[in-house]
């Protein structure tokens, strides 16, 4: 049978096929999104799935205008910044030792603001000097052991979870391994999403029997439903004071060195979404104007409360499935992303997910996470007999996990997160130590690296 024939311009199909295009597009990308602000309620900070969906749906149409409306790319919740969040969360000296989760949230949405300009500083530096030289100090032995990590610190929060109730946990991880092996076509974009709401099935009609979590309480609680309008505005329209950014050194180097990571991410993904198309984004209309794009979504985002953005590796996988490479059909998915966050009581409903689904989705995401980095460091073919690759590798390792509490400094008014001191020695290292063998794009994946937000 011949290959369908590119559809680049989606209007030729007619207004009822882009309609239903779009929610395909919106669909593959639901599931990780809204996931993002559970697992972060899970650590115990009140981040909004409104506020969630509207920045993805802003961000997108964001980056599109930056990126000449010509790359089709969608931007969802990252998963690189969960670590973050969780150590903000943890943080237990000065003066987040008495601070209220909600303003903890506030801090860390300060570090991702950062984090996001970091995308400008980028852009500007690639379009000054090329990507070639910029990667040199950010090669697969820096980024592929710092992604290791992010999985890595977040495994115990999945085992906390699932333990709630193990069973249930295994429907999810059963479903979504399932749907991503042994799925065809659609099925095979949206595990997560599949995930999350058999597992929700099983789990309701479970209830509906009595079934209890290890705690004796009932697997779902309803009461968050009670009260929640069908129509209504995000929390920072009603409480703009108490969900706007703030901004603190502690919160920032939490939160900002991850920006490595999920940069990579982005030109791995602007790549794929390149090869996927036939068409050579990072040329035109230039990686510089990506970057600027991704890092302005993911600071208004953070801005206003909502979580950093990211290219989908799950669109991209959309525009293979239904050969319409047209961007137009993503901008109509950020819509409808956009009007969904206008009701707190879909948000209601979705925060009635049990703990143990959230601990079966993520028990396979955070080692998701960490597998990336190692194909990462496989598919980049980094050379571990090179004694320098080997040291560089092994003591941001041993940094990301042995300094479990961080490593205070001037007195305790600024604390350095794990991971913050792997990705500082780890580019440090680098940067000074002699031998390097790593040029970008001449190797296997194209200089491309995993992304954070699929699998």
């Amino acid at each position: 049978m011949a290959k369908q024939e590119a559809i680049r311009d989606a209007r030729q199909l007619g207004t009822p096929k882009m309609i239903v295009l779009g929610f395909q597009h919106f669909f593959a990308m639901f599931g990780a999104t809204v996931l993002v602000p559970i697992l972060v309620q899970s650590f115990g900070l009140p981040l909004s799935i409104q506020t969630t969906l509207l920045m993805a749906g802003l961000g997108t149409l964001l980056f599109h205008l930056f990126a000449k409306f010509k790359v089709p790319a969608f931007l969802g919740s990252s998963f690189a910044f969960l670590g973050g969040f969780a150590s903000v969360s943890s943080l237990s000296s000065g003066k987040y030792a008495t601070m209220a989760a909600a303003e903890k949230l506030q801090y860390a949405c300060g570090g991702i603001v950062i984090a996001g300009l970091l995308y400008l500083i980028l852009a500007l530096i690639v379009k000054l000097v090329g990507v070639k030289k910029v990667m040199k100090f950010l090669p697969p032995i820096v980024t592929g052991p710092i992604i290791i990590l992010i999985g890595l610190n977040l495994a115990s929060s999945a085992v906390d979870n699932a333990s709630t109730c193990w069973w249930l946990a295994l429907v999810s991880m059963v479903i979504i391994i399932a749907a991503n092996i042994w799925g065809k076509g659609m099925i095979k974009i949206i595990p997560i999403l599949l995930g999350v709401v058999g597992a929700y099935i099983i789990a309701l009609i479970a209830n509906a029997c009595g079934a209890k979590d290890a705690s004796g309480a009932a697997l779902i609680n309803f009461a968050s439903i009670k009260g929640a309008k069908i129509i209504g505005l995000q929390p920072f329209f009603t409480d703009f004071k108490g969900s706007i950014a703030k901004f603190d050194i502690t919160a920032i180097l939490v939160m900002a060195p991850i920006a490595i990571a999920s940069m990579m991410e982005h030109i791995g993904d602007i790549s794929a979404i390149s090869a996927t198309v036939g068409e050579k984004f990072i040329e035109d209309p230039g990686l510089h104007r990506t970057l600027i794009g991704d890092g302005l979504a993911t600071s208004f985002s953070a801005l206003f409360g909502g979580p950093a953005n990211t290219t989908y590796g799950e669109n991209t996988g959309v525009l293979v499935l239904s050969g319409v490479y047209d961007p137009k059909v993503v901008r109509l998915a950020a819509i409808y992303a956009i009007v969904l966050s206008f009701s707190p009581a879909f948000a209601a409903l979705i925060n009635t997910m049990p703990a143990a689904i959230i601990g079966g989705v993520s028990f396979i995401l955070y080692g998701m996470i960490s597998a990336i980095g190692v194909r990462n460091i496989v598919e980049n073919r980094v050379d571990f007999s090179n004694s320098r690759n080997l040291i560089i590798g092994a003591i941001i390792l041993v940094c990301g996990l042995g300094f479990k509490n961080g490593l205070p400094l001037f007195g305790g008014k600024i604390t350095l997160t794990s991971l913050a001191i792997a990705a500082i020695v780890g580019i440090i290292l680098n940067a000074v130590l002699p031998g390097k063998d790593y040029e970008f794009g001449s190797d296997i994946s194209g200089g491309k690296s995993g992304n954070l937000g699929t699998y």
